[in-house]
């Protein structure tokens, strides 16, 4: 929070505390609505409705946003807020805080431009504010046309934003240039070598035909991983333990091959702290260790609040047993972007 908050602000902390609890997404959206009125009318038009009490004829501004801004106004932290900050403020998971200390960056995150809720600029600022110094921004490749996949030309477009918030430096804070790319059935990646080898990090997934033959589902997850380009193996099983989304058994495969080829490739697992996926699992997890193999604990965030779920997947990390020093984002970003043939 700044010294003198803004209505805003302080509304926009309100909705990321919403989020990290994991309440519905109309109730933060409702927030973030009022904040970007708010911001677009200044002080003092909305100090004079505050006197007028024509502050819901505004468009998003509701009761409950509108006493908010009138208690901000008054000099008060909203009783809203006071409330979350009391109720809510704690860490959102025990355990790992060693490496939650350890950890400089995120290397999954999502915005506007796919799946996500909230424009380049918000999520940076909140990975900012959380203390990290570099986060990468990952996308989602053309395949995945439900999420809004980025085409070749819109990832370009988006390479040039980046490149002008990198340039500012604002936030005081690295935008790493990525995409969480479909792996195709065949093992290929869902965007072209021309484009992957712009990019600082390159996470690969499996979105499509989950079910899969466990020997086949094994073949395709080695094939990507053998990929020069590919840098993280996300959310590995595809699981999914709850959430509006329902559940969703684990994807299977051969881990035992999946981990070796991880680990002779240069391929990190990656720990997915999304509360609904907790992937991989913790059995799976101790393979990995045992494999040798190198990690990155992801938020996967999708809005400003989810970012703050590492310490979900640094508990999972502790009480596997993965060495901090095998987790490749808490490592400075020169040595990262060397480890994924990047420079800085």
């Amino acid at each position: 929070m700044t010294a003198d908050p803004t209505p805003g602000d302080l509304m926009r902390r309100i909705a990321f505390l919403l989020e990290r609890a994991r309440e519905p997404t109309y109730r933060v959206r409702a927030f973030r609505t009022a904040a970007a009125t708010a911001d677009s009318i200044g002080i003092e038009e909305l100090v004079e409705r505050v006197e007028e009490g024509t502050l819901t004829e505004l468009p998003g501004i509701g009761k409950v946003t509108a006493t908010v801004i009138t208690e901000a106004l008054g000099g008060e932290v909203p009783v809203y807020l006071r409330r979350l900050e009391a109720t809510g403020g704690r860490p959102v998971a025990e355990g790992g805080a060693e490496i939650r200390a350890a950890l400089r960056g995120d290397l999954h995150m999502h915005s506007d431009w796919s799946d996500g809720g909230s424009p380049i600029e918000e999520m940076v600022r909140t990975a900012a504010e959380l203390g990290h110094e570099y986060v990468a921004l990952t996308d989602h490749s053309p395949r995945l046309t439900v999420a809004n996949g980025l085409s070749p030309e819109r990832l370009r477009k988006q390479l040039d934003i980046v490149a002008e918030l990198n340039a500012t430096n604002e936030h005081g804070i690295r935008i790493l240039t990525g995409i969480e790319v479909d792996i195709n059935e065949d093992g290929s990646l869902d965007q072209s070598d021309e484009l992957l080898g712009r990019l600082d990090v390159v996470v690969a997934s499996v979105h499509s035909k989950l079910r899969m033959k466990s020997d086949e589902l094994t073949e395709r997850m080695v094939t990507a991983i053998a990929n020069p380009h590919t840098d993280v193996l996300g959310h590995c099983t595809g699981r999914l333990i709850t959430g509006g989304r329902g559940t969703r058994p684990e994807s299977t495969f051969e881990p035992e091959i999946v981990f070796a080829a991880c680990e002779r490739f240069g391929v990190a697992v990656e720990i997915n702290s999304r509360p609904e996926r907790l992937d991989p699992p913790k059995r799976l997890l101790r393979l990995a260790v045992e494999a040798g193999c190198s990690f990155a604990v992801d938020t996967d965030a999708h809005a400003p609040g989810q970012l703050d779920w590492q310490p979900y997947g640094c508990e999972r990390a502790a009480a596997c047993g993965v060495p901090i020093e095998k987790i490749v984002n808490t490592w400075a970003v020169d040595d990262l972007l060397a480890w994924t043939g990047r420079t800085s």
